[in-house]
């Protein structure tokens, strides 16, 4: 089996219930933060720690979200008809940034369905997952740390991040045991308890690397009460034939699929635009 980290499977076929109506007919990956859509955020990420293939998770009625990172000749022509070469510039890198490829999750069974549904693209190969809401500013990208980690443990690692007590219950949550050179032993990991149950604060979220036995350990899950197949469960399954390991978040992470967390990643990338920087200082000043 390859260590070589060369797929990221990004699941995409949520029907983004958070954010309605915003996503009653836009998929909910493709809305805007700042000048472009939230996938593309994860996308870059990925090509930025040495991904070069992404499978798109997406539903089949969804053909908005693989027509981003494909050519647009129409538009390429227009652009460089009209002398504007920065701008053609930026359309053609999103098509040619990465191979994309699309696999179909009929309904939306929960994230561990939506792993499986990439299992005939990613093949013997461990692989990374990126969940689109989660936005993640951190230099370098996270993803490329989780990659060193994984070379160095050869198993399958979750990024964790400390949350308030008050939001554990929305989360997986770990129970750690620390490693030498800061790595984080799993112990256990237990989906969405209550914080007098959480074993501890750190709470899995939007980034893994998996090896493809997770597959098999996907197939053996059994559906939760609500008809979903849960991530969480299958990695509790997978803990028990093999060691899972955790990376500590370093950076800022917004949850965009929430309506208050798409509107503080759009201020927070807006204020590290030069060009819009200054301009959006001042109007937030005059709403004290």
């Amino acid at each position: 089996m390859s260590k070589v980290i060369r797929i990221a499977v990004v699941p995409a076929a949520g029907l983004g219930t958070r954010i309605l109506p915003a996503t009653k007919v836009l998929p909910k990956e493709l809305l805007p933060i700042v000048d472009r859509p939230i996938i593309q955020y994860g996308v870059t990420e990925a090509v930025a720690s040495g991904i070069k293939q992404i499978v798109l998770v997406i539903s089949p009625d969804n053909t908005l979200t693989a027509a981003h990172f494909a050519p647009k000749p129409e538009l390429e022509a227009v652009l460089e008809a009209r002398g504007k070469t920065g701008m053609l510039s930026i359309v053609n890198e999103l098509s040619r940034m990465a191979e994309v490829k699309t696999v179909h999750q009929i309904q939306p069974l929960g994230l561990g369905h939506a792993v499986l549904a990439a299992k005939l693209e990613v093949g013997n190969e461990p692989f990374a997952v990126v969940l689109p809401d989660d936005v993640i500013d951190s230099d370098p990208p996270i993803l490329r740390r989780m990659i060193e980690t994984f070379n160095k443990c050869s198993g399958p690692i979750l990024l964790v991040e400390r949350v308030p007590t008050e939001t554990i219950h929305q989360y997986g949550i770990i129970e750690p045991s620390y490693a030498q050179d800061g790595v984080i032993e799993v112990r256990d990991l237990i989906e969405k308890p209550s914080p007098d149950q959480a074993p501890s604060n750190l709470a899995i979220v939007g980034r893994y690397i998996f090896t493809p036995d997770v597959f098999t350990a996907l197939e053996q899950t059994d559906k939760d009460a609500s008809g979903e197949i849960q991530l969480t469960d299958g990695l509790r399954r997978l803990l028990g034939k093999r060691p899972l390991y955790a990376c500590e978040l370093t950076g800022i992470r917004h949850d965009a699929g929430t309506k208050i967390g798409f509107l503080k990643a759009s201020i927070h990338f807006a204020l590290k635009d030069p060009a819009l920087a200054q301009a959006l200082r001042d109007y937030l000043r005059t709403l004290d």
